[in-house]
This record gives C-alpha cells, structure tokens and sequence, in this order.
C-alpha cells in the first residue's frame, strides 16, 4: 500500500510536511509502520501536490511534482519543498501493486482542474471486477486516463461525479461504496481537496488526524509532533482548516 498525507492551514514548507518531521512521508517511503500485508517499502516514485500561497483559486489550478523514482533518490527534492510555502497540501509515496504499470502517470496526487486526489490502498480484480463501473463514463474519460491503475479509474468516478454537480463528499462516498459492493474487501483510503476543503475516507486501512485551532492533517499514519488521533475504519471526513466533521459511512449511500 502508498503512504499519503493531506494539510489545511496557515502556510508551511513542503518539507516541513515531507521531510523534516520524525516519521516523515520520506522515513515511511522505506520504514512504513502499517502497510497490513501491502508490501513493506514505498519505492515506487513519490509526488506532491499544493495550491499557490495566498492564492487557492488560481486559474492554472494546484501544481504538482511527481517522479517515477524513490522519494530518496531525488536530489532536487530538498532545495524545492524547504523554499516552497502552502496552505493546502497533499503527497504520497508510491508502493506499485504487482501486475500494474509503473511510471509518473501513475503517481497520485492526481489532479483535474482545481482539484488533487490520492488514493492508499487497491481494488481487488480490478479492472474485470469494476466493469460495470466503466460503463458509467464516457468513452472519453476512459480513452484519457492518464494511466491503467485502479488509483486512476477511481479518480475519474470521483471526478466524472463532480464535473456533473455532485457534493464532493457525496461523490467520494458514492464511489467507495460502489467500488465495495463489486470488489469486496477493496482499501479506498481517500483524499480530495480542492485548496480549502479536505474530503478524506478510512476504509480498510489506516488513517490518522491531527488538529489544530487552525489547521488539519490526516496521514496514513503520524509523523512529527502533536495529537494523533486513529481515524475509525468506514468513516467520512470533510474538513476546513478550522472545521471538521466525521462520520460514519455505513447506511451512507
């Protein structure tokens, strides 16, 4: 399974959120503390995703910088996240499920528009088992995903829902539960953000938040300083910097 991490709040680093912290997304790239059976090092490439300071709106959309190499390796990493500042962030490192394509196309945070998502976890039988899902899209959103992985074919039922006007926590709930129903026992730990509000999901694997007055963090698992809580399992989180709120997904259609 990847690792990945998700903040709201006043600007920081990216390495202040990547590197820095003890237990940080670069340590658990190679020392992960909960994979549950998913591989034991997340060497697969790394990306990291963030809205401009002082402007989430912006025209162009978040930025992102994916590479298809261990976190570890890249030498430009260091130089960029400790001079880049964020209010809003997301960032993953890769562990790529055997029998899938490997490369930068595959690496979350995936982004349409405003939007970045990630995905920790897998869907079991994918594609065969969520044909019927594929059904859903238009022939054009299947003919440009950026890449055949389960991690991508969800983001296009998230964003396919959002382009059509849905909430975005009654998307991402839609699909988890869709997902569920055709590929039991599938891990769809979630995070959206479109810069000012975080949309996060615990399903069968580990999630975790931090709070403060005025930030939120949820990460696959704790790093740095502060109050870690467990997210439960089949829950539903929809943050601001400065509200949350979380809620069970079962009876959630």
């Amino acid at each position: 399974m990847c690792r990945h991490l998700a903040y709201l709040g006043p600007p920081v680093t990216l390495a202040s959120l990547v590197l820095e912290p003890e237990h940080s997304l670069y340590e658990q790239s190679w020392a992960p503390a909960d994979m549950r059976g998913g591989g034991s090092v997340n060497a697969d490439g790394f990306g990291v995703g963030w809205y401009l300071e002082g402007d989430v709106a912006v025209s162009g959309g978040p930025v992102r910088y994916r590479r298809d190499v261990p976190i570890w390796t890249d030498e430009n990493l260091p130089g960029l996240a400790g001079t880049i500042r964020s209010g809003a962030v997301i960032a993953a490192v890769r562990n790529g499920t055997v029998g899938m394509p490997y490369g930068q196309s595959a690496i979350a945070p995936f982004a349409a528009d405003h939007w970045l998502f990630s995905h920790n976890g897998r869907i079991p039988g994918w594609p065969d088992a969520t044909l019927k899902l594929a059904e859903q899209l238009p022939v054009a959103d299947l003919l440009g995903l950026d890449a055949p992985v389960d991690s991508v074919f969800l983001w296009a039922l998230i964003a396919h829902r959002l382009a059509e006007g849905a909430p975005p926590a009654d998307a991402v709930a839609a699909v988890v539960h869709e997902v569920e129903a055709l590929a039991p026992g599938s891990r769809l730990n979630i995070l959206l953000t479109d810069g000012e509000q975080l949309i996060a999901t615990a399903w069968t694997h580990s999630l975790h938040l931090r709070r403060t007055a005025n930030s939120v963090t949820v990460a696959s698992e704790p790093f740095g300083s502060g109050h870690w809580t467990a997210v439960p399992d089949r829950s539903l989180l929809v943050a601001t910097a400065t509200n949350l709120q979380l809620t069970p997904m079962e009876g959630r259609e």
